[in-house]
């Protein structure tokens, strides 16, 4: 029987184990296999609310391996190190515990098809102090870790403030996408549920939450309207919005631009650039670009390999226009669904499809304030412009349909119900 393996259990590596388990491991026609480095999966969109505490991640984590044992797939615990082509094989990494005691050797696992779904990281450009003094937010461990220290640092601000009256918590985020500007949003709300749970001596009008952006405007992946929309309602909450602004180096007490300003910040994200992990580069003698992404024919397929698909924001392909598939859930998503199509015609001996990225529109949700963007995308009668509740609940959508992909329609109605009583019965904040 043939081993289909799929490496990275993000939203596009997790939906086609799902979908392939219930295809083909089902009916024993192969064998499929995911592999991840971490025992839970967390909808990646969702790791700034992680971060906030907005959002707690044990009780939105899905375990891999209950989603095999439900769908008929095999889950390996790992990380991938390297790729053993001419035997086809990968080989996975020794497992350590706390202690660096060995929990499992490095093991090699075979496939006849492997998909490469291994996602992303921020991308710090090799700025001198980015990696020692900031905060990254690519796993659920980073999510988590940053939002311990931000209620460490909330908890020391508002003493402080206790003891000397006027006191200013400045928190700078570098890049103005997405995930910069969710995250801004979040911050300022995390601080006004801070203050009704008792730390109310640090008022939100002596939280400074800045966003550096080298660019001439917020959210440049979007078009003009929805970034002038998202900026508006940023300047409303008080957030600081520097674009056109450079960075040189982070040091201790903050950021550095260019021209020698000092961006003061007891609290550093890094949230610009995205990049493949660097140990992909040149994987297995693969194609890859500047940032270590895989080269992908239109099929999918890695441009070295038919045996080996990419998909994802590990994957790089051009369109039509000259463009690059952009590094979005929705296209990880598409890969994912059109990967399964052409294994199913592969299985059937016939000829592969080349994959389209369908832009559906992109959303950008700030905290409880506001929801912004775009339906549409790039169809032919052009995108629709959103705002407002329409927009929160077109954006809660996307991550329902995402479920729906792992669960089922009847099952994420009871989560979607779960979700609700919890806003009730808990905490609207994580508060340890």
């Amino acid at each position: 029987m043939k081993n289909i393996v799929i490496v990275g259990g993000g939203a596009g590596g997790l939906e086609l184990a799902t979908k392939l388990g219930d295809t083909f491991g089902k009916k024993n026609r192969a064998n499929i296999h995911l592999v991840d480095a971490n025992n839970t999966h967390l909808w990646k969109p969702l790791l700034h609310e992680v971060a906030t505490g907005s959002l707690d991640s044990g009780i939105d984590e899905l375990s891999y391996r209950a989603q095999a044992y439900n769908h008929y797939f095999n889950f390996h615990i790992g990380r991938m190190n390297n790729l053993d082509r001419d035997k086809k094989e990968i080989i996975l990494a020794p497992i350590l515990d706390e202690n660096q005691f060995e929990v499992l050797p490095e093991r090699r696992l075979k496939y006849d098809t492997l998909i490469l779904a291994i996602g992303s990281q921020t991308n710090d450009f090799g700025t001198p102090g980015a990696k020692e003094f900031c905060s990254f937010l690519d796993s659920r461990a980073q999510a988590d870790k940053f939002h311990q220290k931000l209620l460490n640092t909330y908890l020391k601000a508002n003493n402080t403030a206790t003891q000397k009256g006027n006191y200013q918590l400045n928190i700078a985020i570098v890049g103005a996408g997405a995930t910069g500007v969710e995250l801004a949003a979040e911050l300022h709300n995390t601080a006004s549920e801070l203050s009704a749970y008792g730390l109310d001596k640090l008022g939100k009008d002596q939280l400074q939450v800045s966003i550096i952006e080298a660019g001439d405007r917020i959210l440049p992946a979007l078009p003009p309207r929805i970034s002038t929309a998202a900026h508006r309602e940023l300047e409303k909450l008080n957030i600081k919005v520097r674009t056109n602004t450079f960075i040189k180096e982070v040091n201790e007490s903050g950021f550095l631009t260019n021209d020698d300003m000092l961006i003061p910040a007891e609290l550093k994200i890094w949230a610009a650039g995205v990049k493949a992990p660097n140990w992909m580069k040149e994987l297995g003698g693969l194609e890859t670009n500047r940032v270590n992404q895989i080269v992908v024919k239109p099929t999918l397929q890695t441009t070295r390999d038919d045996n080996i698909f990419a998909i994802g924001d590990c994957s790089f392909m051009l369109q039509k226009d000259g463009t690059p598939v952009p590094p979005r859930a929705q296209a990880a998503h598409q890969q994912a669904y059109h990967v399964y199509k052409n294994l199913v015609r592969k299985s059937e001996a016939r000829s592969l499809k080349n994959y389209v990225y369908k832009d559906k529109g992109s959303l950008v949700n700030l905290s409880r304030y506001s929801t912004v963007g775009s339906l549409m995308g790039n169809l032919g009668s052009g995108s629709m412009m959103v705002e407002g509740k329409i927009a929160r609940i077109v954006y809660v959508s996307l991550y329902r349909l995402h479920q729906v992909a792992l669960h089922g329609y009847f099952k994420t109605a009871l989560m979607s119900l779960s979700g609700r009583i919890n806003k009730i019965i808990r905490p609207r904040l994580k508060l340890h």
